[in-house]
């Protein structure tokens, strides 16, 4: 059986001590790189082309959603898995949008996520049981089409502008994070703020945290 190369990210490292600890040892297995948060994991994806990236959702500078899009255009053949503690439909359909093929709960961790990294290292699907229930009930209620559309119809830049905007960064700090100018980071956010309707920055922060681009 060829070894799986898993990219573990999270921003807690008693998560990513844990996740470690439950993978590392067993047959098959190597635990390739560990990342702080979702561009570190973005960036070590790129150099390090993991089999499988174990995702959180909820980290600074870039969430686990937005940087499992980037992955998957980095490196197209590593297959993510979103471990996180927050169970819904909304999340569910924009990890499925985000080219995520693995959903688990973290407290179904100790019992599936090795099942879960089997079955992404196959190019399988894994979703923790009540998930994959919640999606079957929608297929069967006829609305198969789980992947959905953007809750909003900013582009992946501007959703990278409005976590760290959100986040309590200023122009200069989202320019210098996103390597862009100061007048193209504030070009962005005026952008943001007509496109979302938003008159001030707490309107901003209620719309990142209502779509999960942040969490509280």
């Amino acid at each position: 059986m060829n070894t799986i190369r898993i990219l573990i990210a999270d921003d807690h490292e008693v998560v990513r001590r844990g996740v470690r600890a439950l993978l590392e040892g067993r047959p098959g297995f190597e635990v390739c790189a560990e990342a702080l948060d979702g561009r570190d994991a973005v960036d070590k994806a790129r150099k390090s082309l993991p089999d499988v990236v174990i995702l959180d959702i909820g980290m600074p500078g870039l969430n686990g959603l937005d940087a499992a899009r980037q992955i998957r255009k980095v490196s197209p053949s590593s297959e993510v898995l979103i471990l996180t503690m927050h169970e819904s439909e909304q999340v569910v359909r924009e990890v499925i949008a985000a080219g995520a093929r693995g959903y688990m709960l973290k407290s179904d961790a100790a019992r599936d996520l090795v099942t879960a990294i089997e079955a992404l290292g196959r190019h399988k699907t894994f979703f923790t049981s009540s998930v994959a229930e919640m999606v079957l009930q929608k297929y069967l209620e006829g609305n198969a089409d789980t992947g959905g559309k953007e809750p909003t119809s900013l582009t992946p830049r501007e959703r990278e502008v409005v976590q760290l905007v959100a986040e309590g960064k200023s122009n200069k700090e989202v320019a210098t994070t996103l390597n862009i100018s100061v007048k193209t980071a504030e070009t962005h956010r005026t952008n943001i703020m007509r496109k979302l309707d938003c008159h001030s920055l707490s309107d901003l922060v209620r719309y990142a945290i209502r779509n999960k681009i942040i969490t509280p």
